[in-house]
């Protein structure tokens, strides 16, 4: 398994919220949502997308868009328009006073804006939990990421447009899997721009740092030491040490730990996994250690970590239901 492989297991839309949105300017929307990601594919018009405290992004049709939560956002068809509408959590949408628009904004089988007809129409996929979205993938997106039409070929937004507004038996898992193919070919088209990527992507090119990734990626599980690493690889410590920490930004062990600790996150969420299992397949030695090391990492134990990401998994299939 190479590095993107692993990173990109992670998407599996639940019963996805999926819209078709129309709009006709002036349009301004709040989106505190608090979704863990969203995918807004363009296929009309145009949208500007304005981050608190970052530089706005526009996006036209063709392009794509995903946004990383839970930070709150602005869509406007202008960085100027204020914004008129607030989307809040559990898919309830509101005028800046608190009234109620989903009967207003409502245009039919997931459709919904201010026209039936509008000069900008855009494709909106939410992953509502962070149990839907890979931990280790979420830590390693940027808050606002944007694919231009002219930097990837792909059949999924026009398909995704001919299937949103059906409404036919087992519609909602096959929306699931469009939206996480979509987001998967997305993020396959913004790990390969060089300049825009993690270091340990660029790393894999490396034939020295490469393998050590893959490596570590394909079984995190073994006792590795920067020596035994070394020593399949054919190199002295040293030099892999300097090597590895130059191009990723750390050293071998510490990314090795980021990486366990990355996938034993993902794991916990899996109803039927338990401490045990967990630490041994991310190569701690007893249930003990894993806790220690998450606790220390990620500020909480295991097992909170484990009963936060259920509620909130359990709420959003609630919501939904």
């Amino acid at each position: 398994m190479d590095a993107l492989a692993g990173l990109l297991d992670g998407p599996r839309a639940r019963g996805a919220f999926l819209l078709r949105v129309v709009l006709d300017p002036p349009w301004s929307m709040r989106i505190q949502d608090r979704a863990a990601l969203a995918v807004v594919a363009v296929t009309r018009g145009g949208a500007w997308i304005l981050a608190d405290g970052g530089e706005p992004v526009e996006v036209r049709a063709g392009d794509v868009l995903v946004a990383r939560g839970p930070d709150p956002y602005t869509v406007a068809d202008d960085p100027a328009t204020p914004p008129q509408v607030v989307i809040h959590p559990d898919e309830r949408c509101t005028t800046l006073y608190g009234e109620d628009l989903s009967v207003a904004m409502d245009r039919g089988v997931r459709t919904w804006g201010n026209t039936d007809d509008g000069a900008t129409v855009m494709l909106v996929g939410t992953y509502q939990s962070a149990g839907e979205i890979s931990d280790r993938l979420l830590r390693a997106l940027p808050p606002l990421l944007r694919i231009g039409r002219d930097e990837w070929d792909s059949p999924l937004v026009p398909l995704l447009a001919a299937e949103i507004g059906k409404d036919d038996q087992g519609q909602s898992a096959v929306l699931d899997r469009l939206l996480d193919l979509l987001l998967i070919a997305v993020l396959r088209a913004w790990f390969a721009r060089a300049e825009s990527t993690p270091g340990w992507f660029r790393a894999q090119a490396d034939p020295v740092v490469g393998r050590a990734l893959r490596l570590l990626h394909n079984d995190p599980g073994h006792p590795w030491t920067v020596a035994a690493l070394a020593g399949r690889l054919g190199v002295s410590r040293a030099a892999l040490a300097r090597r590895f920490t130059d191009l990723v930004g750390e050293p071998p062990m510490g990314y090795l730990t980021s990486w366990r600790l990355a996938l034993a996150a993902d794991l916990l969420r899996e109803p039927d996994a338990t401490l045990g299992a967990v630490a041994r397949q991310v190569g701690y030695g007893s249930p003990f250690a894993l806790s220690a090391a998450f606790k220390r990492v990620r500020g909480v134990s295991p097992q909170e970590y484990r009963a936060v990401a259920r509620s909130t998994m359990d709420r959003a299939t609630v919501q939904r239901g």
